[in-house]
C-alpha cells in the first residue's frame, strides 16, 4: 500500500508513552504477597523470614522491591519495542485513518450530511476508555461512549504471527473496519441493534445480529478500499488479497477450529470467514452505503 506521501490525521492520540504495561504497583504487590504470607506463617522457618523482612524494612529496606524488580524485569522484555518501527507504524494507522476522513466525508457529502471524524486511540498494554478497561488482549475496538477507536499496534505483529495475515492492507482494513463501527454508529445503526438486542431473550439471535453489523462493517471498510484505489491511488498488486486474507484469518469459525478443533455457528459474533471476504468484495465493487445493509 502507497502511503507515505499522503496527509496524517490530526486525530490521533497517542498514549504509548503513558500506557500500562502490566505493572501492578504496590499496592498489587501486597496482594500479591498475602497468599506467600500465610505459607510462610504456617512453619517456623518461614516465620522468622517474615520477621525479619519486617525489620529489614524498618532499617530502611522494602521487601517488596525484590518483588518489583523481577516483576518489572518480566515485564520489560515482554514490551521492549523498536521505536523507530513503532513510531513507522503510527504513522501509517495516521495516514490511513486520515484516508478515512477524507473518504466517509465524500461519502457523507452526496447524502446531505457532515462527516463527524472519530479520535483513534493508539497504546501500548493497557489504557482506559470510554467503554471500561482497553488491553492488548481484546484486540482493536471501537467504543460508542466516546467515539473513539481504540488500537495496541502490538495487534499488527499478532496478525501477521498468530493470524497468518501480514501486510500494511491486512492492517489498514482492519482499521478501515472499526471506522465502519464508528459510521455505523453517527447513522444510528449501533443504537437500534442494542435496542433490537434489550428484546432478545436468546443469546443467539443476540449473536446473530451482531454478526451483521459486523459484516457490515466488513463491507463499509471494502468501500473505504474502493475510494482509496480511486482517489489516491494507494492500492499495490497483491493488496486486496491480503485484506480478504485477513478478512478469513479472523473469520468466527477459523478461529473457533484453532482454539477449539470444531465450529459452532450459534456463537458466531463477527461471521465466518466466507462471509466476512464476501462482504468485503461487495462493498469494494459496489461502493456505495445501500449496498452494505447486511441487515
Amino acid at each position: 500500500m502507497k502511503w507515505e506521501d499522503n496527509r496524517e490525521s490530526s486525530n490521533i492520540e497517542d498514549r504509548r508513552s503513558s500506557s500500562n504495561y502490566g505493572s501492578r504497583g504496590r499496592s498489587g504487590n501486597m496482594m500479591a504477597l498475602l497468599p506467600i504470607a500465610k505459607m510462610l506463617l504456617g512453619t517456623k522457618i518461614g516465620r522468622i523470614v517474615l520477621v525479619v523482612g519486617v525489620v529489614a524494612y524498618f532499617f530502611g529496606f522494602n521487601p517488596l522491591a525484590l518483588l518489583d524488580s523481577s516483576t518489572s524485569s518480566s515485564s520489560n522484555q515482554s514490551t521492549v519495542v523498536n521505536k523507530q518501527s513503532d513510531d513507522k507504524s503510527a504513522r501509517f494507522v495516521s495516514a490511513v485513518l486520515a484516508q478515512t476522513e477524507d473518504i466517509w466525508s465524500e461519502v457523507f457529502k452526496k447524502h446531505g450530511s457532515t462527516y463527524p471524524a472519530p479520535k483513534l486511540v493508539l497504546f501500548r498494554g493497557s489504557t482506559k476508555s470510554g467503554c471500561g478497561f482497553a488491553s492488548a488482549q481484546i484486540g482493536p475496538f471501537y467504543c460508542p461512549a466516546d467515539k473513539k477507536i481504540y488500537l495496541d499496534l502490538s495487534f499488527f505483529d499478532e496478525l501477521a504471527r498468530r493470524h497468518d495475515a501480514p501486510g500494511d492492507f491486512a492492517q489498514a482494513y482492519v482499521i478501515a473496519h472499526e471506522v465502519g463501527h464508528h459510521v455505523q454508529n453517527v447513522i444510528g445503526t449501533l443504537d437500534k441493534v442494542q435496542k433490537a438486542k434489550q428484546n432478545f431473550r436468546s443469546e443467539t439471535k443476540s449473536n446473530a445480529l451482531q454478526v451483521k453489523v459486523e459484516l457490515q462493517a466488513d463491507c463499509y471498510s471494502g468501500l473505504w478500499a474502493h475510494y482509496s484505489k480511486k482517489n489516491f491511488n494507494s492500492l499495490e498488486e497483491g493488496d486486496i488479497d491480503e485484506a480478504l486474507n485477513a478478512a478469513s484469518a479472523i473469520g468466527d469459525d477459523t478461529l473457533q477450529k484453532k482454539a477449539q478443533g470444531y465450529v459452532v455457528p450459534d456463537a458466531f459474533t463477527h461471521g465466518s470467514s466466507k462471509q466476512r471476504m464476501q462482504w468485503f468484495k461487495k462493498g469494494f465493487t459496489e461502493a456505495n452505503l445501500e449496498a452494505c445493509n447486511s441487515f
